[in-house]
């Protein structure tokens, strides 16, 4: 059975720092997509980051380049987020996802709340 589950969300002040983790088991892990989504109270689920499997291509929204860092380790079935720069915008739900051709599956979500 695929399972994700996230970890190391929490509560942070503005400026700081925290790292997400997102420990996958029941697949592959090296042949999925790995991304990070988040969704804000009152607003949609929007794609934070994600990484490829094999060529472990990344990519970013705007709103989080240059402050979070998607990375993987395939011989551990982790997927981490690293984010830096912490901004009140940033609370959310965060979630962890694995896809794979037309398949897809979630974790249960971990939250990050900046607040001072």
């Amino acid at each position: 059975q695929m399972q994700l589950v996230e970890s190391g969300g929490g509560l942070v002040q503005p400026g700081g720092s925290l790292r997400l983790s997102c420990a996958a088991s029941g697949f592959t892990f090296s042949d999925w997509t790995m991304s990070w989504y988040r969704q804000a109270p009152g607003k949609e689920r929007e794609l934070v980051a994600f990484i490829t499997s094999a060529t472990r291509l990344t990519k970013y929204a705007d709103s989080v380049k240059g402050r979070f860092t998607i990375s993987r380790d395939n011989t551990k079935n982790m997927v981490y987020l690293q984010m830096n720069s912490l901004k009140a915008e940033d609370t959310a739900v965060y979630y962890c996802k694995g896809a794979k051709g037309g398949l897809a599956y979630w974790g249960q979500g971990t939250q990050v709340t900046v607040s001072s």
